[in-house]
């Protein structure tokens, strides 16, 4: 059921006259439901970062199985870092995978392939429980 209010007393109180009258439409108040919960925060930093499986050493031989040199970068004798951003869950998947800084010539997209197939991560922690931590990934190519 709707209620049609008529806010004009105070306008004519003011002198405003009737034609400034305005109708405003009132209905039952909406309540958002429960299962649209805001999702979680992402942090930037945590008390335990989130951490490729097998530490650093690991990370270095994936990138060195995975990469595959963009033929057209290769043309171009092109070498250079690209800069990943994304986020890693409360699981250790990888999620919003992007290019912050390219630098083109089909290295920026290599860069998202490989950081798309990666294994999932540990998660970072705060307070002991996990939690979304966003990272920013250099992988640097270099032609030999």
């Amino acid at each position: 059921m709707r209620r049609t209010l008529i806010l004009a007393g105070s306008l004519l109180a003011a002198g405003a006259g009737p034609a400034c009258a305005q109708t405003v439409l009132a209905g039952p108040p909406t309540v958002p439901p429960a299962a649209e919960a805001t999702p979680p925060a992402v942090l930037a930093y945590a008390e335990l970062m989130p951490a490729f499986p097998g530490g650093e050493e690991a990370f270095r031989r994936y990138l060195s199985a995975k990469t595959r040199y963009p033929p057209e970068a290769e043309r171009l004798n092109l070498s250079g870092t690209v800069y990943v951003r994304f986020v890693v869950d409360e699981e250790g998947r990888i999620r919003d995978v992007e290019v912050v800084k390219g630098i083109g010539a089909g290295l920026d997209e290599e860069a998202l392939r490989l950081v798309r197939l990666m294994p999932w991560w540990t998660p970072g922690r705060q307070h002991g429980q996990p939690v979304r931590v966003q990272q920013t990934l250099p992988i640097s190519f270099r032609l030999r």
